[in-house]
């Protein structure tokens, strides 16, 4: 008897995907002049009167560190009403992680938290190691507030800490302080066997000794995890139409860099994304699902998802106001725009998360995750490799140290005319 031949239709996809889940928490306590994040302050006055609720009236946006338990039902009512909404396009997969972004979340409360997660559960089936990570503002901490959000079932931290200098921090626009930031890493060694520590480099006035200082100091705690991000003038911010003074010129910038990565390397931490350093064990599961062309539902206003059929791929947003978002979500319409991820783009878009990785991306993975061929990207691949941007061998590619620096040149081979 003759083997059946299976045809596979261009750009089908033989297997899915993991999945995530993303929730945006929006509201922060003060809008930072780099941030291009869908964030909004929680304390904004109209006739003096704040026109989100907190929880209770004070003098300055410093003091007001939780939202009103009204609100927090309501957005909780909102986010529920779009998951279901979105449940029919992920039907019986399970969420490997979850990641609760914003604005601050640590703004809501450790019980709203608790609320939401057991919501989410109810909901969605889940892998039992999930993986959830909890943004957290220095600001917005306050003693055994930690404490409540692992008992929450909360397992992983990512505190935004960008400087322990007061200066640099005021500058950053930041509502933390040196002391209030140590004082949350110390509560999260006690609380959380995995957490990350953002900082931020090439800052207005920062000598490559103002670093050293800050990532010293950061090492002090042996943390699990670190971002290092470059301080960038993101369009539609304050600082891209005020910038500050005296920032650090291009070469200084890749001199910090340099000096960055040999600091983290000797502490144990090892880069295995561009911006992200981590012990074994302790990579950010959430972020590898984004680079690694995973799938991720977001839901919340302003949330971006990334969802895949056997026939297709989408990319979704929702509506980015949150009173809008909550209004339309309680409606069955939190999506506010969707697109399919065309053929012709997926190649590209695979890159720009996969090329980030250190380790690159297994060739299959590449055919899995994008329904094309491996001989649909032979050419790029080459060029990559002759220009010295790219290493491959019959399993993986991944980008060389020159790649590495030259990434946005490295992403472009790839891009269709």
């Amino acid at each position: 008897m003759a083997a059946m031949i299976t045809l596979q239709r261009p750009g089908a996809l033989q297997a899915l995907p993991p999945l995530s889940l993303y929730v945006h928490l929006p509201w922060c306590l003060k809008k930072c002049p780099y941030c291009d994040f869908n964030s909004h302050e929680a304390y904004r006055h109209k006739g003096g009167a704040p026109t989100i609720p907190i929880s209770t009236p004070v003098a300055t946006p410093q003091a007001a560190t939780h939202l009103s338990p009204e609100l927090e039902a309501q957005y909780i009512q909102a986010l529920m009403a779009d998951l279901e909404s979105a449940l029919p396009q992920i039907w019986g997969r399970r969420v490997h992680t979850i990641f609760i972004g914003g604005g601050t979340p640590s703004l809501f409360s450790p019980e709203a938290i608790d609320r939401m997660l057991a919501d989410i559960r109810a909901r969605l089936p889940m892998e039992p190691q999930c993986e959830i990570t909890l943004e957290a503002n220095p600001g917005t901490f306050e003693k055994d507030r930690f404490r409540a959000f692992r008992q929450a079932g909360v397992n992983r931290l990512s505190i935004g800490v960008q400087s322990f200098d007061d200066a640099k921090l005021k500058a950053l626009g930041r509502v933390h302080d040196r002391a209030q930031a140590i004082a949350a890493i110390e509560e999260a060694q006690r609380h959380f066997d995995t957490f990350n520590l953002d900082l931020m480099y090439a800052l207005p006035g920062q000598s490559t000794a103002d670093l050293d200082v800050d990532v010293q100091q950061a090492l002090a705690f042996e943390p699990p995890h670190l971002s290092l991000y470059h301080l960038t003038m993101e369009p539609n911010t304050v600082f891209a139409n005020q910038p500050p003074k005296d920032l650090p010129d291009d070469d200084t910038a890749f001199d910090m860099l340099d000096h960055l990565i040999a600091q983290a390397d000797a502490a144990g931490l090892q880069r295995y994304e561009v911006s992200a350093y981590a012990r074994p064990g302790h990579q950010c599961q959430h972020n590898l699902n984004y680079w690694q062309f995973g799938d991720y539902l977001g839901i919340g206003a302003g949330a971006h998802s990334k969802i895949s059929f056997p026939d297709r791929i989408v990319r979704q947003v929702r509506w980015r106001e949150p009173v809008s978002y909550m209004d339309k979500a309680l409606q069955g319409q939190a999506c506010s725009n969707e697109t399919p991820v065309d053929l012709s783009s997926r190649a590209f878009e695979f890159m720009m998360n996969a090329l980030r990785l250190k380790d690159g991306f297994e060739l299959l993975r590449f055919s899995e995750r994008t329904g094309l061929t491996l001989a649909s990207i032979q050419q790029p691949l080459a060029q990559a490799e002759a220009q010295g941007l790219l290493q491959r061998d019959l399993a993986r590619a991944w980008p060389t140290a020159k790649g590495f620096d030259f990434l946005s040149d490295l992403q472009a081979l790839f891009l269709k005319d």
